[in-house]
């Protein structure tokens, strides 16, 4: 019960990274448009992939290296990978995956394809998105099969490390972990991990020092748990912070899940006898 409750103040319950184009108009009266297509460098459309946006004031550029940054905003590619989107004014990343290996949550695997849009010396691009303006980015054609072996968990990253378990101490395998900078309601996570492996064990590799929250979620678009799925936080009837230095790793860690039962429902209208007495 303390978990599910702290819980709460870690869902992000607005801004979801998913059918972004409503909720900009919402949030922002002057958004910008930012459109394209995307292909792999042998000319295929990425059809039925996602392009994502990484807000630049919220954290550091895309690095799969060195840390998997959770993006802020997210569209799927039509059938000839082209994409339209509004994004409030700002400057932004860029990427985009498309799968081929099955598995539907958390970074790429081996063959699907991937991209971060960079320049010729590898360093991410900068989109910057005006309010109340169309920009076309043209054809892209840079999706390439990722390889997990290009992936660094060596000295030179900096990682929280540990185990996650159920309420009957028993691993819970193919979850995530988010890390967040903020406990407070609304925000979204920084950086997230691998699927936890069969064991339960994870590896969240972050981009700098500082203080972090973990969460456990079993799937994530963004937006706030639905019932039946897993979830936890670091922390006992609190959410607490882990400390971690640059190029260091915080281990040992464990993390105690449960199962979201949904949200409460809702008081209806009283029915009322003759008499007025409350049934």
């Amino acid at each position: 019960m303390y978990i599910l409750a702290a819980l709460m103040l870690l869902v992000p319950v607005t801004g979801r990274a998913a059918d972004i184009s409503a909720s900009v108009q919402e949030s922002s009266k002057m958004p910008g448009t930012l459109s394209g297509q995307l292909l792999t460098t042998g000319g295929e459309p990425l059809a039925g992939g996602s392009v994502y946006f990484f807000d630049k004031k919220l954290g550091p550029p895309p690095d799969h290296v060195k840390y998997w940054r959770v993006p802020d905003f997210k569209q799927q590619l039509d059938e000839n990978g082209k994409f339209s989107l509004y994004l409030p004014a700002g400057t932004y990343y860029m990427g985009a995956t498309r799968r081929i290996s099955g598995k539907v949550i958390g970074p790429p695997k081996d063959g699907d394809f991937y991209f971060i849009s960079s320049d010729e010396k590898g360093v991410p691009r900068i989109y910057e998105v005006r309010a109340d303006a169309r920009m076309d980015l043209g054809v892209m054609a840079k999706g390439v099969p990722f390889k997990s072996s290009t992936v660094s968990y060596g000295k030179d990253v900096t990682a929280i490390e540990g185990v996650v378990l159920d309420k009957e101490s028993k691993p819970v395998a193919g979850a995530l972990v988010l890390a967040f900078a903020s406990p407070a309601r609304g925000v979204k996570p920084l950086f997230t991990s691998e699927p936890t492996g069969k064991d339960g064990s994870f590896i969240i590799r972050v981009h700098d020092s500082g203080l972090f929250y973990l969460k456990v979620r079993s799937m994530y678009g963004g937006g706030p748990p639905v019932a039946g799925e897993t979830v936890g936080m670091y922390g006992d009837r609190q959410p607490m912070a882990i400390t971690v230095k640059k190029g260091e790793r915080q281990s040992g860690l464990t993390i105690r899940t449960t199962t979201f039962p949904g949200k409460r429902p809702q008081p209806g209208p009283v029915d009322m006898p003759r008499n007025g007495k409350q049934l």
